[in-house]
């Protein structure tokens, strides 16, 4: 049975929605939005209760799983583990195994050359060094 929007802000028997406190209740926005998102065609009413969802989900995911601010080299060294690579499987990439010791000690800087062949290599954008 398709979702609709009613006088009340109501989407299917769901009330107007407050700020999100729990994994649950997110998890039932997400459910509705995702609703809304399937329809053909959206009513403005539907759409304006989508983008309020929207909001509280994103400011409750922000907040419940915040994203660390990564150092390039701790991309690196996640991508390496991410892939299950050694060190040395990235020497013919970057040219040594010494050069990658001394990028993911940090003795050594990852510089442009690095960065796309990393990019390439691991199929992410080169701003992820960054």
């Amino acid at each position: 049975m398709p979702a609709t929007v009613t006088e009340k802000d109501t989407l299917n028997g769901f009330s107007a929605p407050r700020v999100i406190t729990s994994d649950t209740q997110n998890e039932r926005y997400i459910s509705v939005l995702l609703e809304i998102e399937r329809k053909a065609s959206p009513t403005a009413s539907e759409k304006n209760y989508a983008e309020l969802l929207t909001l509280l989900i994103e400011e409750y995911e922000e907040r419940q799983h915040p994203i660390r601010e990564a150092s390039p080299v701790g991309v690196l060294a996640e991508l390496i583990a991410a892939n299950n690579l050694r060190q040395k499987d990235l020497a013919p990439l970057l040219g040594s195994e010494s050069v990658v010791f001394e990028l993911l000690s940090g003795r050594r800087e990852l510089n442009k050359n690095h960065i796309v062949k990393l990019s390439k290599r691991f199929n992410v954008s080169p701003a992820l060094f960054f």
